[in-house]
């Protein structure tokens, strides 16, 4: 394995001297634990510590009080670090390995953003470091993105010009494996459809009212038979999010809330162009009205090979964790609070491990040669569109049990200590590498974007016109 360069173990030793400073705001954030949009401590928290490190802070980016962008350097090439630190609903919980919120229904880290928040935070940091050290030319951003979760985030910053001169953009996210991912992922609309029509007694005088819950219930209806129609990857879920306050009375108004998910952007929108005649059916044949209310959309992610590459070649500089017994233990008393099926399920689902008996391990803390080029994983993020703008690598590290679901009280656990700390950490070391690399080393960039270019992307925003982010 080869080691890291003069410049590689300055990162590293930076890195290393302030693990406790890093493991402190990440715990701080995960304690924090606040919805999309409503990060307000957590950014605070981390645009506060860019400040002090010697960072110019810009706040309140592309009209959302919790997006920010901190920037040290001048002049070109300008690296872009992602940072995102929202956390979902219902899922508090002790970093213990049995089910113990902390408070009953209070929101958790089960994506693990308090992480990646602040490993990318760290990746900024240390790249500062070596570049003020050594007085290296070029620019470091770091990209507070908020709302990840609802896909909200990059995609409005990105519609803002915020990141208009970025070079090349690198992320992580917290995984069950030490990698990096070459797959790409599910394009994506997110749309409420609401129907207005009119009250009445639904006893006394029926024929007086116009039902928007019967418009909502056809609307259904019409798309569970539309999904005949669709290509077999497109996915479409929704919820009824509102359906009317009493059965005595017609509900004059209700709503549906859409996703449409498919791994092209084209093939998004044109069966949302088709769910939109739907929902003009349902509500002509109900009398009612109907109003679109667009939230927000997504590109599918395009991996970059190059920058791919260069990544896992400074993960594998960076070595293997090494879990304490106490961690391993912990990882075991955890893995049996889901089936073990589940485990299995999800070696398959994203092509993880390359030992034979990786079935029985809990953790896994070797590097794992990426094996999922070509390959479509089934969630959506806001990074795609990053992706579809510029340069864009994505590396993963070990922070969750092998077998735990994501977005679980599982996942909050191992988040918010050591096990996920270590790949936090390790993560870090491996984007300020690589930031490092490309900072001194301009043909890689040239050659991502040579890259990127031959792919043909011509990109253009999800958001409608006029529609700006849905602040609480």
């Amino acid at each position: 394995m080869r080691k890291p360069s003069l410049l590689g173990r300055e990162i590293v030793e930076w890195i290393d001297g302030n693990r406790d400073y890093l493991t402190t705001i990440a715990r701080r954030i995960w304690e924090y634990a606040e919805l999309p949009l409503q990060e307000f401590k957590s950014s605070k928290l981390l645009a506060e510590e860019f400040r002090r490190e010697g960072f110019t802070v810009k706040r309140g980016v592309a009209g959302m009080p919790t997006a920010f962008v901190a920037t040290y350097g001048s002049g070109k090439p300008v690296i872009g670090l992602l940072g995102e630190y929202d956390a979902l609903p219902g899922l508090s919980q002790e970093p213990v390995p049995e089910r113990k919120p902390i408070k009953e229904g209070a929101p958790g880290h089960g994506c693990g953003h308090n992480l990646l928040g602040t490993g990318s935070a760290g990746a900024a940091m240390a790249t500062k470091y070596v570049m003020e050290k050594y007085g290296l030319p070029g620019t470091v951003k770091f990209f507070g993105c908020p709302a990840e979760e609802i896909i909200v985030g990059k995609v409005y910053m990105l519609k803002a010009g915020v990141f208009n001169d970025v070079d090349v953009a690198l992320t992580w996210h917290p995984w069950y494996a030490n990698t990096t991912w070459m797959a790409s992922m599910l394009a994506l609309n997110s749309v409420k459809f609401r129907f207005y029509g009119v009250a009445a007694h639904a006893a006394a005088s029926p024929e007086a009212g116009r039902s928007a819950l019967d418009a909502v219930e056809l609307m259904n209806v019409g798309v569970n038979y539309l999904r005949e129609h669709v290509p077999q990857w497109v996915r479409i879920h929704y919820v009824i999010t509102q359906g009317g306050e009493t059965p005595n009375t017609v509900p004059d108004f209700a709503e549906v809330w859409y996703l449409i998910r498919a791994p092209r952007r084209q093939d998004v929108d044109w069966v949302y162009s088709r769910i939109l005649d739907v929902a003009k059916g349902a509500a002509l044949m109900t009398e009612t009205r109907v109003e679109f209310n667009f939230i927000t959309g997504c590109w599918e992610v395009i991996p970059n090979k190059i920058l791919s590459d260069l990544l896992y070649e400074n993960l594998r500089k960076v070595g293997p964790l090494e879990f304490s017994e106490e961690e391993k233990l912990f990882a075991k008393k955890l893995a049996e609070t889901f089936p073990k099926e589940q485990k299995t399920r999800i070696i398959e689902l994203y092509s993880i491990p390359e030992l034979e008996n990786a079935e029985k391990l809990d953790l896994i803390d070797y590097i794992t040669t990426p094996r999922d080029a070509g390959k479509v994983l089934p969630i959506s993020t806001d990074v795609g569109d990053v992706s579809a703008n510029v340069p864009t690598a994505q590396c993963v590290t070990s922070t969750f049990v092998l077998g735990a679901a994501i977005h679980s009280w599982q996942a909050v656990a191992t988040a918010g200590m050591t096990i996920g700390f270590k790949g936090m950490l390790t993560a870090s070391k491996t984007l300020a590498l690589t930031a490092v690399d490309l900072l001194t080393k301009p043909e890689a960039i040239r050659k991502a974007k040579e890259e990127f270019r031959r792919k043909g992307i011509t990109y253009k925003s999800p958001i409608p016109e006029g529609v700006k982010p849905q602040l609480p």
